[in-house]
């Protein structure tokens, strides 16, 4: 599996203002089917989620379970 190199090449984008993973939650690690997202540990100790893996099914449970609305999953144009 690739990993992804810039958060900007990755499908599933986490807004980090919006992203309540410092709290405990990980609804959007725990629905994604591939197991492509994860919470990482930034600089300041805060938490929040981001895409590992860039192998994304655009299923998108991460995008519509999330309860902040901190995630975005970005369709490609020919599959809107």
């Amino acid at each position: 599996m690739p990993l992804a190199q810039l958060q900007t090449t990755v499908p599933v984008i986490v807004d980090d203002d919006l992203c309540i993973a410092d709290k405990g939650c990980t609804v959007c690690v725990d629905v994604c089917p591939l197991d492509v997202l994860r919470i990482a540990v930034k600089e300041d100790g805060t938490k929040t989620a981001y895409m590992k893996y860039d192998e994304c099914w655009y299923c998108m449970p991460c995008e519509t379970d999330c309860p902040t609305n901190a995630v975005t999953v970005n369709l490609p144009f020919l599959l809107k």
